[in-house]
Parts: structure tokens; sequence; C-alpha cells
């Protein structure tokens, strides 16, 4: 009796193991999505200037993330829902290590909210456009 529930519990292994790899692979060949005309890329040089006034979501990504890449859509939905409010840029942290250093950016995706140029949110991991836009009224 115990060999066969030894047994069955493998089983459910295996086969939970199975599906884990087919969801991890089919995400990885998910194709990236496009970003909206409405969020521009920062670069050390511009980001200064770029969060100085006004509500700014930073989105802090790497092409390598998974979430990162499923927070794409998400923020296009936002970047157009706020376009009037806030604007939404991203920074990839693999190309300007210096800025996400100085930020403390130790996961991704990692958003940062600025108004007038300091912090006043912090939002890590994936989160639903609802979420975000009510941490960018917030802001207001």
């Amino acid at each position: 009796m115990k060999m066969k529930g030894l047994i069955i519990a493998l089983v459910v292994i295996a086969v939970l193991a199975i599906l884990v790899m087919r969801s991890y692979n089919k995400m990885k060949n998910t194709p990236a999505v496009a970003d909206s005309e409405l969020i521009e890329h920062l670069t050390a040089q511009n980001f200064a200037h770029k969060t100085k006034s006004g509500v700014v979501l930073v989105d802090f990504w790497a092409d390598w993330c998974m979430p990162c890449k499923m927070m794409a859509p998400i923020l296009n939905d936002v970047a157009e829902a706020t376009e009037d409010k806030a604007t939404v840029y991203k920074l990839n942290v693999d190309e300007h290590q210096q800025i996400a250093s100085k930020y403390g950016i130790r996961n991704i995706p990692t958003m940062i909210l600025f108004r007038d140029g300091k912090e006043v949110e912090r939002i890590i991991g994936v989160k639903q456009k609802d979420y975000i836009i009510s941490s960018i009224e917030k802001a207001q």
C-alpha cells in the first residue's frame, strides 16, 4: 500500500514538472509586445531631465525578464489611460546599470513613480492596470 502511494506521488510530480516546463517554453518563446508610441526609453543622459517635473512612471526592465514582457501590454494601456495625467518611461537596467544601482533596483520589473523628481512610490512585480493607474492618481 505504501509503495502504491509513492508511485502515485511520483507520477503526479512528473506530470506537474512536464506542465511547468511546457508553460515555461511557451512563455519563453512568446514574442515581445511593441511599446506604445506614448512610452519613451530613458538613458543615463536624459533620466534626470525627464523625471524632474510632473508625475512620471519609470519601468525598470530587461529584455530577458519574462515578467517584464508580461508588463509591456499593461504599461501600454496605462500610458494611454493616463496620457494627460502622467508620463510613462522605460529604462533598460542592463544598458543603464548606473541608474538602476542609484535607485537600488534589485528586482525587475520595478516601477518607480516620481512627482517633480522625487520618488513617491515603488511598485515591484507584475501588477494590474487598475493598480498602477490608482497609484498614479494618488501621486497627483
